[in-house]
């Protein structure tokens, strides 16, 4: 096969614009060399961007790219943890992507769905009026994610569970201090979730044995041995903390009610289907993560482009859900879009691609659709409020996205 030149970025460096630009980073290069496959320079590593749907099929290729080490190591040490499973490749991933795939039974995401109206209700119960949307839903799915996964908490310490789950992903992108706190709340909970891991192997804990925590706990890899205290709790951790992270997707959502009320008249009138319809297009339309990475595998040729063992790529989500190639005008917001949509693996890709079961497709993609849907029924259903004049605007290099919308409960 012929060689092509894969369009390179001159400078140095481009971290700072990446900071500058955040979502439209991967997408302006793409519209500049006119190529879904470029290279650029970020914390002084050549880097190559993936934008678009038969790009995310070869980033989920595991012939030619593995997860190990491919996350920096910032975002390791705050986001995923070391050892995680996002971080797996072959047997040893397979093998633990079955254990947490068997936590999404049926019976577990509705008993999620429980867990969140009883906890939207409590919650709703001592409010008075004004509402911050993405403070109290921070709240619910914290106290939400510990019932779940089955960890011990006392209830003055729920705030403290609050504000550092939430430090884990609020934090990611920033530089300085902030990083260094989540860092700081991401070695302490984890501290404590081994020792907690520790005293249920020995008894010392009695905790329910359908709940994660025992699972994980006992959880035996693909050598038949435990996983070591410290991977268990990583493991809990990356559960506790996307289950938290949701909020985002919460606060967007109602920027979504507010600018567009005709489709909660439509979610009214027409139910569980518009319904549907109107968070997927949450969350194809507002950002959450920018983008995913991976390492080459080995040196290979694709559609003429040779990619080198061992660099890092990072495919765009933001990017690949506002293609115009795979979605007819991507910046308008449009639920019904969804109607007779037809889903694959790699077109719509808001938490990751490829297959649940085998692949690194997120799994807590089924647990975020339950998280929203109970909350977009409660709010839509029971719960009669209006937006107070507010600005809900999103920075485009604000990674997560924090429009901080306001309600008044009528």
């Amino acid at each position: 096969m012929s060689h092509r030149e894969m369009p390179v970025e001159k400078g140095l460096d481009h971290t700072l614009q990446l900071l500058r630009e955040g979502y439209d980073f991967m997408m302006n290069r793409k519209d500049k060399f006119h190529s879904r496959v470029f290279e650029t320079r970020l914390l002084g590593e050549k880097v190559y961007g993936l934008v678009g749907k038969e790009e995310a099929e070869l980033f989920y290729d595991e012939d030619k790219f593995v997860r190990k080490n491919a996350a920096p190591g910032r975002v390791q040490k705050t986001l995923f943890g070391k050892g995680g499973v996002q971080g797996l490749d072959g047997r040893e991933h397979r093998h633990r992507k079955k254990m947490f795939m068997s936590l999404m039974s049926n019976d577990t995401l509705q008993e999620i769905r429980q867990l969140v109206r009883k906890e939207w209700n409590h919650l709703l119960a001592h409010t008075e009026k004004e509402l911050h949307v993405r403070e109290a839903s921070q709240i619910v799915f914290t106290r939400v994610a510990l019932r779940w996964c089955g960890i011990p908490f006392e209830e003055k310490k729920v705030s403290d569970w609050v504000d550092e789950l939430n430090d884990l992903f609020e934090h990611v992108a920033h530089i300085g201090p902030k990083h260094w706190k989540a860092r700081f709340f991401r070695n302490k909970a984890e501290k404590w979730l081994e020792e907690l891991v520790e005293k249920v192997r020995a008894g010392k804990e009695t905790v329910d044995q359908n709940r994660l925590l025992y699972h994980f706990s006992m959880y035996k890899d693909a050598h038949g041995n435990f996983l070591s205290p410290n991977i268990a709790a990583v493991e809990i951790l990356n559960l506790l903390r996307p289950t938290v992270a949701v909020s985002v997707y919460v606060d967007v959502m109602f920027l979504a009610m507010r600018d567009y009320p005709e489709e909660m008249k439509k979610i009214k009138s027409q139910g569980k289907e518009a319904g549907e319809r109107f968070i997927q297009e949450v969350r194809r339309y507002y950002p959450f993560f920018p983008f995913l990475a991976a390492r080459v595998k080995e040196t290979f040729i694709w559609n003429g482009y040779e990619f080198e063992k061992g660099k890092l790529t990072l495919l765009d989500l933001y990017g690949t859900n506002h293609d115009p190639a795979i979605w007819k005008n991507p910046h308008l917001f449009d639920p019904d879009r969804f109607i007779n949509w037809k889903e694959t693996p790699f077109s719509f890709i808001p938490q990751g691609g490829g297959d649940f079961e085998i692949g690194h497709r997120c799994p807590g993609e089924w647990l975020t659709l339950e998280l929203l849907r109970e909350t977009l029924d409660i709010f839509i259903h029971d719960v009669p409020f209006t937006f107070p004049k507010q600005d809900g605007d999103i920075e485009r290099n604000d990674i997560p996205p924090q429009p901080n919308m306001i309600i008044n409960i009528i």
